[in-house]
């Protein structure tokens, strides 16, 4: 899952993290130059400016904290700026209307039915007003610029950029309290069940007496040494000033904000339906997040049907470990027995680093494309860690949550490690930096794509002999549980009128999560609507389209060419998926 969720929310953005490419030969590629006034010509020359205006608009949305340009400033997330950019895309989207599609190189049809979605999702997020409630549950606009310090600066250019967005806090963290006010008049809010000390991730930032030791200056501790001792010593008190008097006194008033005004103020209801043109906001919310138009009935009877049928494979699990008792008494068991805990955080890292070093040897059997690229384990900052997930990835970190170890079970640590990491979102992740001719417009991330691969990947780990006992089978299977429970308590809530409790003990009563992670990832359900849903659905795509293969290809299936046809489109709809796999299997039997 990407890791600056809440910054791109402040923008009115749900979809602009980076994707996952793959071989240069894919037919999703850049083609040559269009011929002049051709359909080719007309759209690309549409995405082309659109994403220049894009990446002005939003300086650092793309930043992976490595190789992009140091922004000078945040971006502009007040009503007017918003308007403005709705007013831009909606325009883009008459644009595309006269495209005659059917004149489109085969290329340029995948980047179309990639880019429409993508354009008509950034309009509905601003048409809806999401930029009123610029954070949720499991990740907030003030805690994501914690990731700043993650910056490595190479030059004076590097350095004054991220001290003049230091410096740019105030207006920003102003621009989106205004809007919260406004979200707060309408009713329009995080619910106020799931805020009881979210104000922590503010206040971490405050209680700091000395600036050089906050986090936002940790960039200047390593500054390369091109850069003179005198001037080093310069930029780090200019660095130091703009924390101590820009950077400290905004979250100051954010969390006085925050305590006086968003908490007492926030709605006393849970579903998306209860809010302004609920409804539809709730159906747009699962168009984006799934890239399908289901509606949220069937998607909790789908949940149903997966729940029913996982059970009785964790059934048949525990019974396979030994345990004499029934679920319930098992699930206390495993939450409770200090076998499966460890006592220090940097165990629990060592752990994670062993499952994926052990996955790095079976990679090769499955992939017949692999990056050059690596990825680090890293802690879950201490700011974010109460309330995040148990871990989190991307082409460079994956996050493990050392925070509370005895809610860190080791049985759940090697299907969180496969889905998080490799071959999961790191191996995605590593392939699209390695993959250059994709339209700079493809590298955005598509959530049920994204996290339906990183779910299958659980799945085939097992294939891939990384579960050792029957124990960490039971995690991967009550993951998979997790997965689906997350389709009948997100349409439970948000469409069928269920209240927290009811959520909290479904989970709890279905999977092996400790109760510190059912609540936090409940409330993550109840304040993220439709997100929750992309995870099974994709998955289930992504198997669906595995079995037509194997099928239709018998013994002429290879999963290495398999996996590689999934991985090279990019981030898409699953709808592009599945007509480039079908395209991937006829293409195969007739080579045959």
């Amino acid at each position: 899952m990407k890791i600056h969720t809440s910054l791109l929310l402040a923008l009115g953005i749900a979809v602009a993290a980076p994707a996952w490419a793959g071989t240069p030969d894919c037919a999703c590629a850049k083609s040559a130059a269009p011929a002049p006034g051709s359909a080719d010509a007309k759209f690309v020359a549409i995405y082309t400016a659109e994403w220049k205006w894009r990446q002005q608009q939003f300086p650092g949305s793309d930043d992976d904290g490595t190789t992009a340009a140091v922004p000078d400033r945040l971006p502009r997330v007040d009503a007017k700026s918003q308007d403005a950019r709705l007013a831009y895309w909606n325009d883009v989207l008459k644009k595309l209307a006269a495209i005659p599609v059917d004149k489109l190189s085969p290329a340029n049809r995948i980047n179309f039915e990639v880019y429409r979605p993508q354009i008509e999702n950034l309009a509905a997020d601003i048409r809806f007003r999401q930029y009123e409630m610029p954070f949720n549950a499991d990740s907030q606009f003030w805690s994501d610029l914690g990731f700043m310090s993650g910056r490595h600066l190479r030059t004076v250019k590097d350095a004054e950029n991220y001290i003049a967005t230091l410096n740019d806090v105030p207006r920003w963290f102003d621009e989106n309290t205004i809007n919260m006010q406004a979200g707060l008049k309408r009713g329009f809010s995080v619910p106020k069940a799931v805020l009881p000390g979210r104000d922590v991730s503010i206040s971490t930032y405050i209680n700091i007496k000395d600036p050089t030791e906050s986090d936002f200056f940790k960039p200047f501790k390593s500054l390369p040494a091109t850069i003179p001792a005198d001037e080093q010593a310069e930029l780090q008190a200019q660095c130091a000033a703009a924390i101590r008097d820009k950077v400290i006194p905004a979250y100051a008033k954010l969390l006085k904000f925050f305590r006086d005004e968003y908490v007492p103020g926030a709605r006393s209801t849970l579903a998306a339906e209860a809010l302004p043109d609920g409804k539809a906001y709730y159906r747009q919310q699962i168009r984006e997040f799934t890239t399908l138009d289901l509606d949220p009935d069937a998607i909790h009877a789908i949940g149903m049907k997966e729940v029913d049928r996982i059970q009785k494979e964790m059934d048949a699990t525990m019974k396979a470990t030994g345990f004499t008792g029934d679920m319930p008494a098992f699930l206390h068991f495993l939450r409770t027995d200090p076998q499966f805990y460890v006592k220090t955080p940097d165990e629990l890292l060592m752990h994670a680093s062993w499952i994926a070093k052990r996955v790095d040897a079976k990679l090769a059997q499955y992939f017949g494309l692999l990056p050059r690229g690596r990825f680090g384990i890293e802690p879950v900052p201490a700011a974010i860690a109460p309330f995040w997930t148990a871990g989190r990835g991307g082409p460079h970190t994956y996050w493990v949550n050392t925070y509370d170890l005895p809610s860190r079970p080791l049985y759940n640590l090697t299907a969180l490690t496969l889905h998080e990491s490799a071959p999961g979102h790191a191996l995605q992740g590593e392939l699209v930096e390695e993959m250059k001719d994709l339209p700079d417009f493809r590298k955005a991330y598509i959530s049920a794509y994204g996290e339906g691969w990183a779910l299958y990947c659980e799945q085939l780990g097992k294939e891939m002999g990384i579960y050792r006992t029957a124990y960490d089978d039971f995690g991967r299977e009550s993951y998979d549980m997790w997965r689906a429970a997350r389709l009948v308590i997100d349409t439970g809530v948000h469409h069928l009128g269920w209240t927290r409790a009811q959520a909290i003990k479904y989970l709890a009563d279905h999977t092996a999560l400790s109760q510190h992670e059912v609540e936090t990832e409940v409330d993550r359900y109840i304040s993220w609507p439709g997100q929750a849903l992309s995870y099974k659905l994709g998955e289930l795509k992504i198997l669906e389209l595995r079995q037509l293969a194997e099928k239709e290809l018998g013994a002429k299936f290879d999963i290495r060419k398999f996996h590689d046809a999934v991985l090279e489109t990019g981030s898409v709809p699953l709808p592009v998926l599945e007509d480039h796999i079908k395209a991937f299997v006829a293409g195969q039997k007739k080579a045959s």
